[in-house]
């Protein structure tokens, strides 16, 4: 779900930027096409013409930025061939947008080399407006390159950032895991002696020890598979920045209304509300939930501007729980706000896939913001 999610950003991005590209150019190239060409009407349509064709090549400018850079180059060169007054740097806006996008996405070896390639057609600009024109041209293409190049320093910080997260997020999950199995496998071991001291007296009871011990058994597995899951081949190390300490209670959703209370005494209104039992939950699910609301409210009560009242809904059948968090928050954007936020619904989204759930997470229209886990019951214990 998370891919899927992912792919969605990804082509609204995509459309918001040839959106905003083809409008750019429209506006700032097309006016003066028009402007330029007033008197020149058989020029005026032709160039007129180019620029429109620019606006569907701009259209494939995040996959094949390389060829639309050269497409709206040679259309740029065209329009400013027919139409002189047109400046140069005005006439080469689309391909500047283009080597911009280029330098963010691109190999920093080929954007370089298109950035040399735009800068040998810097002695147009002179013949075209001198060294004002030279200079004009010169910073505008430097500056979209630059540009480029600081949004794809960005990416690769919230990238390096996101997998920090994981990895943190990842060993704090395996302490806990590491705790719940340890206090499985004690229990186990104490039934076990209680079913032998009693195995020839009270067969009853030791057929019932052998169950619970079958029981605990199958639930520790399901715990190590998560444990597996989490520091398996292709994972990252990390340092455990809150975990279980020795002697803590272990959280569940039966501490809910404990969590809820903390959360009121801050000064926010929180309504609960459980549908069906958890008490069948794997103790795997059981945590990974209660972690989910935990951050959420968290969220909730850090980064939600505006927001008095959180609605919290667990809902648990056979296959599993539906984790449910609303906040009456103003509208924001997905993953506007902190970098805290961000790090939270990242960690969320971790616990949800580490026990085979999924996790989504945003803004609603009316305001607010919702966050819904998913966590299956079955397969892990």
């Amino acid at each position: 779900m998370d891919r899927v999610q992912g792919v969605e950003r990804g082509g609204e991005e995509a459309k918001a930027l040839w959106w905003g590209s083809a409008g750019l150019v429209l506006g700032v190239t097309g006016t003066s096409v028009v402007v330029a060409g007033a008197e020149h009407g058989g020029r005026l349509s032709v160039a007129l013409a180019l620029v429109l064709a620019q606006v569907p090549a701009l259209r494939r400018l995040v996959r094949a930025p390389v060829a639309v850079l050269a497409a709206t180059t040679a259309a740029g060169l065209a329009v400013w061939a027919l139409l002189p007054a047109v400046t140069l740097t005005g006439s080469l806006l689309a391909a500047q947008i283009a080597l911009c996008v280029l330098s963010a996405t691109g190999p920093r070896r080929v954007s370089a080399r298109a950035l040399a390639a735009m800068c040998l057609l810097a002695p147009l600009g002179w013949v075209a407006g001198g060294p004002a024109g030279l200079t004009v041209y010169l910073l505008t293409v430097v500056l979209a390159w630059t540009a480029g190049q600081w949004r794809r320093a960005h990416g690769a910080r919230i990238r390096a950032e996101t997998r920090r997260a994981v990895a943190e997020e990842r060993a704090r999950i395996a302490r806990e895991v590491h705790d719940v199995v340890a206090h499985t496998l004690s229990v186990m071991v104490v039934q076990a002696a209680a079913a032998d001291d009693v195995f020839a007296e009270r067969p009853d009871q030791a057929r019932q020890a052998l169950r619970a011990i079958e029981t605990g058994a199958r639930s520790a597995l399901g715990e190590l598979r998560l444990l597996l899951r989490a520091f398996g081949p292709g994972t990252q190390e990390g340092e455990d920045s809150v975990g279980a300490g020795a002697g803590r209670r272990t959280p569940s959703l039966a501490r809910l209304d404990e969590l809820a209370g903390a959360v009121r005494a801050a000064g926010m209104t929180v309504h609960v509300c459980r549908e069906g039992a958890v008490d069948g939950l794997p103790a795997a699910v059981d945590l990974a939930a209660y972690r989910i609301v935990q951050e959420a409210l968290t969220n909730a009560l850090r980064h939600a501007a505006g927001a008095d009242e959180v609605r919290v809904r667990v809902a648990a059948d056979g296959t599993g729980v539906r984790v449910t968090v609303v906040d009456n928050g103003r509208k924001r954007q997905t993953g506007s706000g902190s970098s805290g936020a961000g790090r939270g619904l990242v960690g969320m989204r971790e616990r949800a896939r580490l026990v085979g759930g999924s996790l989504r997470a945003g803004p609603l229209p009316g305001g607010g913001f919702e966050v819904v886990a998913l966590l299956p019951a079955e397969g892990v214990s």
